[in-house]
């Protein structure tokens, strides 16, 4: 409401200040007291149009029109208050919806031509301005070869003008919003692509982050798997110092070989060795804890793009993890490798079956691994995130033996591999 009344404070100084100057000039006028107070009832009418040309000049329009019918029909006499009606022109332009600006663009000819229609053909008209304001029309005459020519310039003169400048500002005003408007939406499309640029950002950190803690899980995980395994074999030895030493020989190797891998994981550009010789060296480390791991490959084995090499080299290492972790110690770990024929790119299958020391379960002669538990925990589903990534898949799942030979836990992946050709 504050706001309000302070956008009407400069309207209302204006028509106070145009009412003082109509008074003034009424009380100035050499007339009669009938012709005085119509003379203050026009200044009253000028003043509150004035005051109205800013906020409602459409009201200010009507006003000007209603003030020409009742001067005609009362023989009030011209003032030079009247003047301030110009601000109306003007403000119709400026501030006036469109039909506004062009009613006010229509009345300065439209009202042009009826003040010198009444100034000719009413007897009041011209001789009360050749009465009151005998100057002003010598004036009239200087201008054209008529008083009526000159009339018809000062009207057009005095009330175009401030119409043109009106019109000229609302361009403006309306130029300037257009640039701020899109300035503003430059503006947000810049903080949408940093936001975008900073969303990416974060998610590539967080991706690196998840990258790192499947590295450092697969790795670490794998090799304190073995020392676990060696370690309580080495329970069972008794005091045979020769088997002894070889066990913690085999203990300090894969703790060493933890520490490099865990290097490698931590250092930016380094991978594991990943080779066939890679994966038999896996299956060593688990050997030596006492398990038996039996390897068997199908079709030729191929190279594979590094990053490819990343993924077969961590798939068999935590396959073998979990085997060690949840298999049953007397049973053999079977790994195999089924590499594919002919010369156009397929899969490589990696499968690991173990035995594990569970009752078998009522139902199906097969169940899928689905829930986090003792055996499907964050190790597989690193491996699906792994190879999810690679194009590849996973599928782990708990088998019923026949003729009560046991459960099995199978662990088989496919790795999506390019042809010998395309990667020499």
């Amino acid at each position: 409401m504050n706001e309000r009344r302070q956008s009407w404070l400069p309207d209302a100084a204006a028509g106070v200040g145009v009412l003082c100057f109509g008074i003034a000039e009424a009380w100035a006028a050499q007339a009669d007291t009938e012709t005085r107070v119509l003379m203050l009832g026009l200044a009253v009418a000028v003043a509150v149009t004035a005051s109205l040309s800013r906020q409602m000049p459409s009201v200010a329009l009507a006003l000007v029109w209603a003030i020409g019918a009742w001067q005609l029909v009362s023989e009030t006499q011209m003032m030079f208050v009247e003047l301030a009606l110009i601000s109306v022109a003007f403000g119709t332009a400026r501030w006036g919806t469109v039909p506004t600006v062009i009613a006010g663009g229509a009345s300065i000819p439209a009202g042009t031509g009826i003040t010198l229609f009444a100034l000719t053909n009413f007897d009041y008209g011209a001789r009360a301005l050749i009465r009151v304001r005998p100057k002003l029309f010598e004036a009239f005459y200087s201008i054209g070869d008529t008083w009526l020519a000159g009339v018809t310039v000062v009207a057009i003169a005095f009330l175009g003008l401030p119409w043109v400048a009106g019109l000229a500002l609302r361009f403006a005003a309306r130029a300037r919003d257009s640039r701020a408007r899109q300035v503003a939406a430059e503006e947000q499309a810049a903080q949408a692509v940093r936001a975008g640029d900073q969303a990416r950002e974060i998610a590539g950190l967080r991706e690196e982050q998840a990258r790192l803690a499947r590295d450092v899980h697969d790795a670490v995980g794998h090799s304190l798997a073995v020392i676990l395994a060696q370690a309580e074999s080495a329970q069972y030895l008794g005091d045979d110092p020769d088997r002894l030493r070889t066990t913690m020989a085999n203990i300090a190797t894969s703790a060493r070989s933890s520490l490099q891998d865990v290097r490698q994981v931590l250092s930016p550009g380094q991978h594991p060795p990943q080779s066939p010789r890679a994966i038999e060296a896996l299956i060593a480390g688990v050997r030596s804890s006492g398990h038996e791991v039996v390897l068997r490959e199908l079709g030729t084995p191929q190279p594979l793009p590094p990053d490819l090499e990343v993924v077969v080299y961590r798939v068999v290492q935590e396959m073998l993890t979990n085997a060690v972790k949840h298999g049953d110690r007397d049973e053999p770990v079977f790994v195999e490798l089924h590499w594919p024929d002919g010369a156009f790119a397929g899969e490589l299958l990696i499968e690991v079956r173990n035995a594990v020391p569970l009752p078998a379960s009522q139902g199906s002669q097969t169940a899928p691994i689905a829930v986090a538990g003792s055996v499907a925990g964050l190790g597989l589903h690193g491996m699906r995130q792994r190879l999810s990534a690679a194009g590849g898949r996973l599928d782990a799942r708990l088998r019923e033996g026949l003729d009560g030979q046991g459960t099995t836990f199978s662990a088989s992946a496919w790795v999506p591999v390019t042809s010998r050709q395309e990667v020499r």
